[in-house]
């Protein structure tokens, strides 16, 4: 079952039996920030986190008129995907949803496709009793950013890392232990 989404856009529910379209999908989304980096682990990630409780959502371009005589022609394959998952507000034990994924394929973007996702996952979540909605965004990324920005999303905390790879050690930070 779809529904329209944008005018020419229709979203629809995936299923455990899409893991293969999204690997694709965050493989992309993860190649577009990391041009270098081999993620062939995502496979594992989805294998151990989609399921019924973790629900997915894909865009289909169906066409719609440009102009008076344009007339686009309707995608195959999706173009965009939402999958959103539960945490847990450590601090009020409260369950909320966290988004996993979003991404809309670049040919599709600037066209209000993810500020519609994020709506329609907002009024999914509020639907099911949720107060809140989490993701994490690399610093970089500065359309998401803006997005989010801009649709009322603000930094919570923040996620630190510290590599423990090899090059670290040649700056004189080992230690004996």
């Amino acid at each position: 079952m779809s529904e329209e989404l944008l005018p020419g856009y229709r979203i629809r529910c995936g299923s455990t039996l899409d893991k293969a379209q999204l690997v694709k999908f965050m493989q992309r989304t993860y190649q577009e920030a990391f041009p270098q980096q081999d993620f062939s682990h995502l496979a594992q990630t989805v294998e151990q986190y989609l399921c019924r409780e973790t629900p997915l959502w894909w865009v289909d371009f169906v066409g719609v008129r440009q102009g008076k005589n344009e007339q686009l022609t309707p995608s195959t394959p999706p173009i965009a995907c939402l999958w959103v998952g539960n945490a847990i507000n450590q601090v009020q034990g409260d369950r909320h949803a966290h988004i996993f994924l979003v991404y809309v394929v670049p040919e599709h973007r600037r066209r209000g496709i993810g500020t519609a996702l994020m709506r329609y996952v907002e009024g999914w979540a509020r639907a099911r009793g949720d107060h809140r909605i989490g993701l994490q965004v690399f610093q970089n990324n500065t359309n998401a950013l803006n997005l989010y920005n801009q649709l009322g999303y603000q930094t919570h905390s923040l996620w630190m890392v510290k590599s423990l790879d090899v090059t670290q050690h040649k700056l004189g930070v080992e230690k004996n232990f």
